[in-house]
């Protein structure tokens, strides 16, 4: 089974299956290209992005990436502003240095294709790489087709179109406590008297020793807060052209200062504020971490900072690592029964599993049961099912910035109303896993994604 750690992945924004999926697609192609042989005599690359992938790929910053990962860049120790400048510098010079590979001519006009209009059968996020040995022939001579599944995952063609038996993830990797269902991890649980996290910590012994584990959770939380603390302190507007105003700042001075705030609903002020923060670096194209996509990257951290760290920001450890571990295991949940690709499930496969995530991991942090943290899983979802993903000029500024706050805002409801019952409420969180890729294979694509329905197409931009 997979590892939690699969689902918390350092990149750059403003998007997992635009930005960073693309770039690791890109780097993917070319080590494959080098074992075939195909590199060293490459004239000239091309890139066909399909679907989603094309069609809101200019706002959520594909280009950049696809270039990006060309040349060797890797989303995970990618800098910000080292990236920025070595794309611009492949726009002037109209030249790429592929990675441990040659230098060829780059024309974007010609060698980035966006067919919106191919909608492949496998997955919207579509993309195919083809070298040529001569840049002036039609015919390529190393194509492959590969997908970004959403969270930052990538797929081949060959593995989407043999999926494993069961739909499951097919991670070759045993696990102590396999689980492909809340009810058989509730199961588990259960008959070896486990709370969630320590279950999850036991899987992922499999894998690493548990020194590590806890090493790399930890890194993911600090990662987490850093974006909160830059995401409070950088004023300006977002790029994009939509000229929307970054909000976390102001509002984190006037917290500060006490101004104008009701203690009854500073809770709210102080979740939004966080959520806000890392939303806002994401658009800018900040460090973010994957939880479990860049769209909805604002929630955990936002509930971690505020539940799981002293007053000054200082993480403790216990309940952070808690609190990941427990909201990872429900993630898997919906990696590897459904989706976490907005282009697949719309934004209730992105903030919707977010606040799922969320909630689960917040009641386990109160001390709740695991069918309890369980039951919050599910209040989280249920109550984001149907939710569209259709951002304003293809920008994950609106609504996303906002929506990531408001389903802070959700997940602590959810995680306090399941502390409330000392049972299974009457949907489980499996049944909601389903409701959810039911609605989500539903869906129009209007609203799956692709800026062509709902606020996008509603909203006027100037």
């Amino acid at each position: 089974m997979l590892s939690v750690l699969d689902l918390f992945r350092v990149g750059l924004g403003p998007s997992s299956s635009h930005t960073v999926g693309p770039m690791r697609i890109a780097k993917r192609f070319l080590r494959e290209a080098r074992k075939s042989g195909f590199l060293m005599s490459a004239q000239r690359v091309e890139v066909e992005l399909q679907g989603s992938l094309a069609l809101t790929g200019v706002g959520h910053g594909t280009d950049k990436a696809v270039i990006l990962g060309l040349i060797g860049f890797a989303p995970e120790t990618a800098e910000p502003d080292a990236a920025e400048a070595a794309f611009h510098a492949v726009i002037q010079s109209k030249t790429l240095q592929l990675n441990d590979g040659p230098t060829v001519a780059f024309k974007p006009i010609r060698d980035l294709l966006y067919r919106g209009d191919i909608v492949p059968d496998l997955h919207p996020n579509g993309m195919a790489l083809r070298l040529f040995a001569d840049p002036e022939s039609e015919t390529a001579d190393f194509t492959r087709v590969y997908y970004s599944t959403g969270g930052g995952f990538v797929a081949s063609a060959r593995r989407l179109a043999k999926p494993a038996k069961g739909d499951v993830i097919d991670d070759r990797t045993s696990a102590p406590f396999a689980f492909g269902s809340a009810k058989e991890l509730l199961q588990l649980c259960t008959s070896n008297a486990l709370p969630i996290d320590a279950l999850i910590l036991a899987n992922e012994d499999q894998r690493r020793p548990r020194a590590q584990t806890l090493s790399q959770i930890d890194l993911i939380t600090d990662t987490m807060l850093a974006c909160i603390e830059r995401g409070l302190h950088t004023d300006g507007i977002l790029p994009g052209g939509l000229e929307v105003e970054r909000r976390a700042p102001d509002l984190y001075r006037k917290l500060k200062a006490g101004a104008g705030v009701n203690e009854r609903e500073a809770l709210f002020d102080w979740l939004n504020v966080y959520a806000m923060a890392v939303n806002e670096e994401n658009a800018a194209g900040g460090r973010v971490v994957t939880a479990p996509t860049n769209g909805a990257a604002g929630i955990l951290p936002a509930v971690l900072r505020h539940y799981c760290c002293e007053d000054d920001g200082a993480p403790v450890r216990s309940k952070a690592q808690r609190f990941l571990l427990v909201a990872g295991g429900i993630g898997l949940l919906y990696k590897q029964r459904a989706s976490i690709s907005g282009a697949e499930m719309g934004c209730q496969g992105e903030v919707g599993v977010a606040c799922s995530m969320a909630a689960g991991g917040l009641a386990a942090v109160w001390g709740a049961s695991p069918i309890q943290c369980l039951s919050a899983a599910e209040i989280g979802m249920e109550h984001n099912l149907g939710l569209t993903c259709d951002p304003v000029g293809g920008l994950v500024q609106i609504p996303c910035i906002e929506r990531n706050a408001i389903g802070t805002v959700k997940a602590v409801n959810a995680a306090r109303l399941a502390l409330h019952q000392s049972g299974q409420g009457k949907v489980s969180l499996d049944q909601v896993i389903e409701t959810m890729r039911q609605t989500g294979l539903d869906m129009s694509s209007k609203y799956k994604e692709t800026s062509q329905g709902g606020l996008a197409v509603n909203v006027v931009e100037c």
